[in-house]
């Protein structure tokens, strides 16, 4: 929240002097300004890549536990966008939830979420 418009302001700036005093050195400015932005940005969506991929082991591990014997072969029917929403139910809902995803009466996260009871926030979200 604080880095990225940072380094936008410096790469507006770095072409704003690019434009009044066009020089090879005001030109390679403007390109570690972009770099330095394009770095920033890029750093922020792998960090969430790995998070969710974290987060989908963690849920199959947690379901493993948490399912009964008859659920636990279709875990790997879930899709990451349900195992995301899933987090944040506590164990003792989980199957139901997951039965009601498996059975395709809920579809979306959004939907998931709005039927979990016992809310269990995710502090630790990168």
């Amino acid at each position: 929240f604080f880095v990225v418009p940072v380094l936008l302001i410096n790469l507006l700036n770095a072409i704003g002097h690019l434009w009044l005093e066009p020089t090879g050195s005001m030109a390679f400015q403007v390109v570690v300004a972009t770099a330095l932005l394009l770095l920033a940005l890029l750093s922020r969506s792998q960090v969430v890549t790995v998070q969710d991929r974290v987060i989908r082991l963690e849920m199959r591990l947690r379901l493993r536990d948490a399912l009964p014997p008859d659920l636990q072969p279709r875990i790997n029917e879930l899709s990451h966008r349900h195992l995301i929403a899933l987090r944040f139910a506590g164990d003792a809902e989980l199957p139901e939830l997951v039965r009601e995803v498996l059975d395709g009466r809920l579809t979306t996260s959004k939907e998931i979420k709005m039927r979990i009871r016992q809310w269990q926030p995710d502090w630790l979200r990168a």
